[in-house]
């Protein structure tokens, strides 16, 4: 009798890569268990992690390629998927040209080690320029806004937590969705050694959110308003003379343009736009500057506005000017296992913009705006007629969900690459099965550059690919072989760890190395803080730019923005996004386990105070609207809103069959009511706008859903 054999992997879900003991038998997957030996992530691994298992297991995976016929989809074979693909992209491009088609690649690929240079290959074959991805969703302003004050868009200062004194944490929420770009395993931990040693731990949201009670000082702020709060803080540091001017005169450049910009949004003229008064937000800026070692970190929170750009380069002016950048206890720069600044590096090229049918585009690390897709295929003179879609759902993570679903159906050819069905699916006209992470090989790449502790992991398979799923390197190769009309042959196929063996010489170690090891990591060490400004910086005078050139028009927005903010009327609803421990996009929609009897669905959560001012009790089902659309849904009273404030999860709403737990518990798509478009996005940035968007809403008859849901409680 087979004996159960244990394998060590990590997780590939977020940033941290949890180390994971899998246990097998038979060569299934038995259990997955925190890794408690791991030299880093040390025995944690948050439920999301653990709850891939069933994913892993879940019967409504895609099993095999399916191609639409009519409103149902058949079972075809991989040659015949391949075939198909190949020749219609290269007809579409016979008649349209190449412009006919269009790439969009989705967040889990960011933890998928392997498929990026398989797609970028791809792209390269087929000679594509419409490009889009996940990344103008949530964190394109922090590689815009990075490469216009470090010179490159991989260097992002991390927060020195262990060491800091006071931290200054902005639109996230660590205790549900950890920290991105920030690859700390369990930052609840870390922040509540902080707080035990006497540092301060102070949020800045729109919401007293999970992580603020018991670790920390909330400052509520209005939605969308973080920049003026930034420019007050700064403008205090400059007016009162908190300015560290040894710091600033050795590591930055154009510190006077700095000054001039902020001077602008002075802590009586924002107040009120920002939600604080004058006194609080210049006692903050006081605090910050004033304490010994203070660090500044900020989330999709902030991204997701419509100046995310601009935030992300104010963060780090206020770190720089009150001498906390690069120091410890202050914001340092993680090198990982490979050199990624200079991998990142503009070489002093300032952003390329091209005209376009819908003004001047640039692309950030090589994606348009997202925000566009849906135009260029609906509106463009020279329409996109074609599009492959890789471990994405566009259809619900896009705003404007009615527009991109018009879109889908205007495409000539849609090719969806997944492990699930999903909303986008629903229209491929080919549908291909991707491995799930136990699947697939694999390093932790996803944290390059950003881990509070860098350490370098190698997973193998844990087990054959089931059925006639293949990883997405493959697929990837596969299909170019296809376009390129050669016959297909496994032995000409990639190395697809030929690049990372490359990047990993560079800490002394390779793929065999790894793999080899009882434990397959490697602890690599931490640089010393001042390396920032030694040998990090990728600016042409190796100073960091505290007013770029580049953002001119960015910072130009900031006035006509605050303008329309001061403008708004005082019930003015604004809705934002609200993340959840039961749900992660909408990959996480179909398990069954994060199904709770409080979280069998999204419903808008709202303060009391504003429900009742129009009559609604807690469940009351409302219609909750926009200029961009509509949807009916439950409230439930949130006393942890600001008043004025709304708020939805995302990731719901995949309304199709196939899906069995997700057509359950469907939910509602909360970016029915996001803005899409030319002027939804940040143009320096592509960033596109998710949050602080206005709505309103009235009530509604209840859903039939909400009648059956009181009848069982």
């Amino acid at each position: 009798m087979d004996q159960p054999e244990t394998k060590r992997t990590f997780c590939r879900v977020c940033e941290p890569s949890c180390g994971l003991i899998a246990t097998l038998e038979h060569g299934e997957i038995k259990s997955i268990l925190p890794d408690k030996e791991h030299p880093v992530t040390k025995g944690f691994a948050c439920h999301k992690g653990l709850a891939v298992l069933d994913i892993h297991k879940d019967p409504d995976r895609l099993r095999w390629p399916l191609r639409k016929n009519g409103d149902t989809f058949e079972r075809i074979s991989w040659e015949a998927a391949a075939a198909t693909v190949g020749e219609q992209l290269r007809g579409l491009q016979a008649r349209y040209g190449n412009n006919a088609l269009g790439i969009y690649s989705g967040n889990p690929l960011a933890f998928n080690s392997t498929a990026g240079p398989a797609i970028s290959s791809f792209v390269s074959a087929i000679g594509s320029r419409r490009n889009f991805s996940s990344g103008t969703q949530d964190c394109a302003n922090k590689f815009a806004a990075s490469e216009a004050v470090f010179g490159s868009s991989t260097i992002h200062p991390v927060p020195d937590i262990q060491q800091t004194d006071l931290m200054l944490i902005l639109g996230a929420n660590p205790r549900v969705s950890h920290m991105s770009f920030v690859s700390i395993a369990d930052p609840v931990a870390e922040l509540r050694a902080a707080k035990k040693r006497g540092a301060r731990l102070i949020f800045v949201d729109p919401r007293q959110n999970e992580s603020v009670t018991g670790l920390g000082e909330l400052r509520q702020v209005k939605p969308d308003s973080d920049v003026y709060l930034l420019s007050a803080m700064l403008a205090h540091c400059f007016q009162e003379g908190l300015i560290d001017q040894a710091a600033t005169r050795a590591h930055g450049e154009n510190l006077g343009a700095l000054e001039a910009f902020v001077a602008q949004y002075p802590a009586e003229r924002v107040a009120s736009v920002v939600g604080l008064t004058a006194g609080e937000i210049r006692t903050l800026a006081s605090d910050f500057a004033a304490a010994d070692k203070a660090s500044i970190y900020m989330s999709t929170g902030v991204n997701m506005g419509r100046q995310g750009a601009v935030a992300y380069w104010l963060i780090y002016m206020l770190s720089l000017v009150t001498g906390n950048l690069g120091r410890a206890g202050g914001n340092r720069y993680a090198n990982g296992f490979y050199p990624a600044a200079k991998a990142g590096a503009t070489r002093g090229q300032p952003p390329r913009y091209q005209d376009s049918s819908f003004g001047k585009l640039r692309t950030v690390r090589g994606s348009l705006p997202g925000n566009l897709m849906a135009d260029m295929i609906l509106d463009d003179p020279d329409p996109i007629r074609g599009l492959i879609v890789i471990s994405g759902n566009p259809l619900l993570s896009i705003g404007n969900s009615a527009r991109m679903q018009a879109a889908l159906e205007q495409l000539e050819f849609l090719v969806v690459i997944d492990i699930y069905p999903s909303a986008t699916s629903d229209f491929a006209n080919i549908t291909l099965p991707a491995t799930d992470m136990f699947e697939r090989a694999d390093i932790n790449l996803a944290g390059l550059g950003l881990q509070h502790k860098p350490f370098v992991q190698f997973t193998e398979a844990l087990v054959a690919p089931g059925f006639e799923r293949k990883p997405e390197w493959e697929i990837m190769a596969r299909l170019e072989q296809a376009y390129l009309n050669e016959p297909e042959n496994d032995t000409e196929l990639p190395d697809p760890f030929a690049r990372l063996d490359h990047m990993l010489g560079a800490s002394d170690t390779s793929i065999s190395a790894l793999s080899a090891a009882l434990m397959p990591v490697k602890v690599l060490e931490t640089t010393a803080p001042e390396s920032l400004f030694e040998s990090v910086i990728q600016t042409d005078t190796g100073l960091v730019d505290c007013c770029p050139e580049t953002m001119a028009a960015a910072r130009d927005r900031c006035e006509a923005i605050f303008k329309s903010l001061s403008a708004e009327a005082t019930g003015q609803l604004k809705l934002i996004s609200r993340r959840t421990n039961y749900m992660l996009n909408s990959w996480f929609h179909n398990v069954e386990q994060l199904k709770r009897p409080k979280h069998l669905d999204n419903p808008l959560y709202i303060h009391p105070s504003d429900a009742q001012s129009r009559q609604l009790q807690d469940g009351s089902t409302v219609k909750l609207f926009n200029e961009f659309g509509a949807l009916t849904t439950r409230i439930a009273f949130d006393e942890t809103l600001r008043p004025g404030v709304v708020a939805m999860t995302h990731g719901w709403g995949n309304q199709g069959q196939r899906m069995k737990t997700a057509a359950k518990h469907a939910g509602t798509n909360a970016n029915v009511l996001l803005p899409s478009g030319p002027g939804s996005f940040e143009p320096f940035s592509n960033q596109s706008f998710m949050t602080g968007i206005a709505v309103d809403l009235q009530p509604a008859k209840p859903l039939a859903a909400d009648s059956a849901r009181r009848d069982t409680q």
